[in-house]
């Protein structure tokens, strides 16, 4: 049968068409079902401008992006297409955006995760990787009122919840998602789920799918959610804490850790790690959150197990193979995940192509510890540690390079005039 006709007896008569844009918003048209092959053959017209649009809809530009100028053609990728279960009659596809005449998008960002795959793949090298999902679940429409009052991973806030928790893992299930885990979180009224790990590619389309899928689901319960990285000034925000690892015919290069060839991937991950906060941190919110001893990643170093540096390295449970991973903290749900991943996956391989080496692990908090060097501390100092990296400007190409670094510096422009209250407040909505 038909990918209309199956969806069609599923009950669905729109198809979505998602990307994500530089500013980490997935933006969207859609097609009757009954248009979806002429949408996979010619694609659905969408401007280029978007590659420059901030978060609150304002545009920036760059020499080669942001006029009025040109389109572009959405066409879904029907592998990932998928029957949406909390919105009925809906279902989901990523998409790929094309120039008119058929050739792949400058600029396109899930384009840039595939590439980096393919790069990988070319040294045999494939990686693994997953998004912790953080939200904070609320009951108002302006400020941030918790939809339930138990404590931090306890019972009681999911038996205040109980319906609403069994209704998004039942969603993600129907949609086949792999669900690890689900649980209440540290910060009030959240919770997270984790998701089993998959190749970059997919585990972005996953990432975008799992939050569309609770935002649905909350809304159906009568509740709003946010995956900002933070919800109310001066309190724990969320995270997006990537975990992954790298294989080799068969085997974990994170096996034997730091001495086997997860070390160099580690160590270049480590030394961009700067630079990769204007992509996996990108909003002024992103640095609210990421603050010493609050579990952030705020530092650039890496231990067995600790929780306060940035690269938390993940043994795995004693005797189960291939468990071993590695998990970077300093990320945020605001960060476009196809950039994100690619971006790892490119800093990983510059490692590796270079021989690069670890420095000691830490044990403990490193606020405490004298010279471990803390990450940048604002979205410009991000920004320029990113404008300043040769090998991500090679990996991500002019267009979209250029595209970032116009983006967080509007982004920051904005604003700059606004205390910690005020920077929430515009964005605890819209991520």
């Amino acid at each position: 049968m038909s990918d209309v006709g199956r969806l069609h007896d599923l009950g669905v008569r729109a198809v979505i068409l998602s990307y994500v844009d530089t500013a980490g918003i997935n933006r969207i048209k859609t097609v009757p079902l009954s248009r979806l092959d002429d949408a996979v053959r010619w694609g659905v017209g969408m401007s280029p401008v978007f590659d420059t649009f901030l978060a609150d809809d304002s545009i920036t530009s760059t020499g080669l992006l942001g006029g009025p100028d040109g389109d572009l053609r959405l066409r879904p990728d029907l592998d990932r297409l998928v029957a949406l279960a909390a919105q009925p009659g809906w279902a989901w596809a990523p998409a790929d955006r094309f120039t008119q005449e058929g050739e792949p998008w400058i600029a396109d960002q899930r384009g840039f995760a595939r590439r980096m795959t393919e790069l990988a793949a070319a040294g045999d090298v494939t990686f693994r990787m997953a998004i912790e999902i953080e939200w904070a679940v609320g009951r108002d429409d302006d400020d941030f009122l918790p939809a339930c009052r138990g404590p931090a991973y306890g019972m009681t806030r999911l038996v205040e919840l109980s319906d609403y928790c069994r209704d998004v893992l039942v969603a993600l299930e129907d949609q086949g998602i792999a669900v690890d885990q689900f649980h209440p979180e540290y910060a009030a009224g959240q919770f997270e789920v984790s998701v089993a790990p998959a190749g970059p590619v997919r585990a972005a389309d996953e990432s975008v799918l799992v939050r569309q899928t609770i935002r649905a689901v909350s809304q159906r319960h009568g509740l709003r959610v946010s995956f900002a990285p933070a919800v109310v000034a001066g309190t724990v925000g969320n995270g997006g804490h990537v975990h992954l690892s790298a294989w080799r015919n068969g085997r974990n290069l994170f096996d034997g850790f730091p001495d086997s060839e997860g070390g160099p991937a580690a160590a270049g991950i480590l030394a961009h790690l700067p630079a990769l906060l204007a992509v996996g941190a990108p909003t002024p919110a992103s640095y609210l959150r990421l603050v010493p001893s609050h579990w952030a990643g705020a530092f650039a170093c890496w231990g067995v197990e600790t929780r306060e540096a940035a690269l938390r390295f993940v043994p795995g449970t004693a005797g189960r193979p291939g468990a071993a991973n590695l998990e970077v903290k300093c990320f945020d749900l605001a960060a476009n995940p196809y950039l994100l991943l690619g971006a790892l996956v490119a800093a990983a391989l510059d490692g590796l192509a270079a021989g690069k080496s670890l420095p000691e692990p830490i044990t403990g908090d490193p606020a405490n510890l004298p010279g471990v060097p803390r990450l940048p501390t604002s979205l410009d100092a991000a920004t320029d540690a990113f404008a300043g990296t040769p090998m991500l400007r090679e990996a991500m190409g002019d267009a979209l390079f250029g595209a970032v670094v116009a983006v967080r510096r509007a982004e920051a422009d904005r604003l700059r005039d606004q205390d910690p209250a005020g920077v929430v407040a515009a964005l605890r909505w819209v991520y």
